[in-house]
């Protein structure tokens, strides 16, 4: 059986996933609100 907080102790993060986090907050990503006022603004 698996120790949790064994596991918890050996945990790293990936590198990647903060590289991709870093990346998200300087880019001006589009999120849902955006595409759907996009999609209403074509439709006029």
């Amino acid at each position: 059986m698996l120790d949790f907080e064994e596991e918890l102790k050996k945990f790293k993060p990936s590198l990647e996933v903060e590289d991709i986090e870093d990346a998200v907050y300087r880019e001006d990503m589009s999120d849902m609100t955006d595409l759907i006022k996009e999609i209403i603004n074509q439709t006029k």
